[in-house]
């Protein structure tokens, strides 16, 4: 096995001569257990961990290493075990803000969900938790980290072929550009297509909430090549029609084709963090139609002369698309205004320490 196998590329190695680590070990993260990483390269599969000193520098959970990240290794490893040194730049990457009830403080306010991916599926069950607001949350936290985005239709077995084909119409809709692959783990139906997507090399991401068929998917995918390594699935629950979140921990698989599958734990959240190019970019037609609102800073809620409102009411844009454009602009606005005043707090917190250890100073040399 090469390290271009596992998808080192030139834009990692430049990166890694940069930060002056060009004689230190790389492996890549394939998975993360509540703080513990298992890293893989040429040479093998080590257990890593991180050192206190990059525990006490990380200013948030960004910092840590995640599923997908490149890193550099400490020393030779012993008893199966390496220190992560550092993390390389990251190509790309896929983060989430944290619910109210997932967030234990500061440093976790922001997820990271997987780094350098090639492209992320989102995988929607035509049973349940079917969204197209939902596949437009995806969009915009893809399109800020970077991320190239198609979308799984999963157990079409479920569905006539009149109704699946106004599924798919539906989504097309919304989103002209978008690659649809649509599939059933029960018989098989669309795997042979998934797997013309799935190239040598390349990093993929399956994302969507319990439930949805994630992990089917990727077992079905790995098959007989695995030797036996399949993931834990669950059914839904007949009463709540939630999944159960069978999968606990981030981890990379390998096919035999050389493609590299990334499976995650269901989310029921898609929050947005400082997504605010990822929204304008998922949006692009509602940008293109502001440049002729009257005023320039219109907010498209209630102007005279709003060319999106306009657009709306001529049907010309679609009233869903319009209203979720709304609610995610205000969701990353007020993250972003959350976000700044957090930054001042930090560094008015950092004068007063600054301007204190002086005077401390100062009443030392007056022989207080």
């Amino acid at each position: 096995m090469k390290l271009t196998d596992l998808g080192y590329n030139n834009f990692f190695e430049e990166n890694r001569n940069c930060l002056g680590a060009g004689d230190l070990a790389v492996a890549r993260v394939i998975a993360e257990h509540k703080g513990a990483y298992r890293v893989k390269n040429q040479n093998g599969e080590y257990l890593a961990k991180v050192t206190g000193k990059q525990m006490f520098k990380a200013s948030s959970r960004e910092d840590f290493p995640a599923v997908g990240d490149w890193v550099t290794l400490a020393g030779e490893p012993i008893a199966g075990e390496v220190v992560i040194q550092s993390v390389l730049p990251r190509q790309t990457v896929i983060k989430r803000k944290r619910g109210g009830k997932e967030r234990l403080g500061k440093k976790d306010r922001v997820q990271i969900i997987a780094t350098n991916i090639d492209l992320a599926f989102v995988v929607e069950s035509v049973d349940r938790d079917y969204s197209l607001n939902r596949l437009e949350r995806y969009f915009a936290i893809a399109e800020d980290g970077g991320v190239m985005l198609a979308v799984i239709l999963n157990k079409i077995d479920l569905l006539t072929a009149e109704e699946l084909a106004a599924k798919v119409a539906e989504i097309k809709k919304r989103f002209p550009e978008i690659v649809v692959v649509t599939t059933s783990a029960e018989d098989n139906q669309g795997l042979d297509d998934l797997k013309k997507y799935l190239e040598k090399d390349k990093t993929y991401c399956f994302l969507g909430s319990s439930g949805v068929g994630k992990s089917s998917l990727i077992n079905k995918l790995l098959g007989e090549e695995s030797g036996g390594e399949t993931i834990k699935t669950g059914e839904v629950s007949l009463t709540s029609d939630r999944g159960k979140h069978t999968t606990t921990a981030r981890q990379m698989y390998f096919l035999k084709s050389g493609a590299m599958v990334i499976d995650n734990p269901g989310m029921r959240e898609v929050g947005l963090a400082d997504a605010g190019q990822g929204v304008a970019e998922t949006f692009d037609e509602i940008d293109i139609l502001a440049r002729d609102c009257q005023y320039v800073d219109c907010t498209h809620n209630h102007e005279p002369d709003c060319a999106v409102i306009k657009a709306v009411k001529m049907g010309e844009l679609d009233e869903g698309k319009y209203q979720n454009y709304l609610r995610l602009k205000k969701e990353v606005d007020f993250f972003e205004l959350e976000s700044s005043e957090r930054k001042e707090k930090e560094r008015s917190f950092g004068k007063f320490i600054k301007k204190a250890k002086k005077d401390f100073k100062d009443l030392g040399h007056k022989g207080w």
